[in-house]
């Protein structure tokens, strides 16, 4: 759905040299998409909220979504802040930039907290900037969301990530996607 919104889904969230298509349009893009799949097969999506940038998902499927067996990921912190600094790169160029999308969040934090992620930024300290919003913003957050809004989590099989290497990703999607095989038996715990 983030490739469908040209959104990744947070303050973070716009594609450089990407702009969002219309509400229409991003509408129109996810039934085809959701029209061409196997109605025998999973589907796996991520645990979305109603809004993907500026545009909103359907009630329908967000609740469809909400009700469904969960799958949970975990990795460790490197491998997220890794990722993490993989995804959103484009803003290392920019620190002002940054800035001007992590203003977004002195609403929900305190404007200090806020200044010290901006100083990380100019500074060019990364891993620790990425490392901290994790921490200090996205992970409660979304922890706070999830627990609200997925009701079958608390019964979620937990998968291991085995590193940020794309390979990884790739042997999780294929165990997931393969119907012949039984993905609960794969690195859960």
């Amino acid at each position: 759905m983030e490739e469908l919104a040209a959104h990744r889904g947070s303050v973070l969230g716009d594609l450089p040299d990407r702009p969002q298509p219309s509400q229409k349009m991003f509408d129109t893009r996810l039934l085809a998409t959701l029209s061409a799949l196997d109605p025998a097969r999973p589907v796996f999506v991520e645990g979305e909220s109603r809004k993907i940038g500026q545009l909103q998902v359907c009630e329908a499927l967000i609740e469809r979504m909400r009700a469904a067996e969960c799958v949970l990921l975990e990795a460790s912190a490197a491998t997220r802040v890794a990722l993490l600094m993989d995804e959103y790169g484009h803003f290392f160029g920019d620190p002002a930039a940054l800035g001007a999308q992590l203003d977004c969040l002195v609403q929900l934090h305190a404007r200090a907290r806020v200044e010290a992620w901006k100083a990380l930024a100019v500074r060019g300290a990364w891993e620790e900037l990425v490392s901290r919003l994790l921490d200090e913003h996205y992970d409660p957050a979304y922890r706070r969301s999830a627990q609200r809004n997925f009701v079958q989590l608390p019964q979620a099989r937990v998968l291991q990530v085995p590193g940020p290497q794309a390979n990884g990703f790739a042997r999780l999607a294929s165990v997931l996607a393969d119907g012949n095989g039984d993905w609960r038996q794969l690195e859960c715990r």
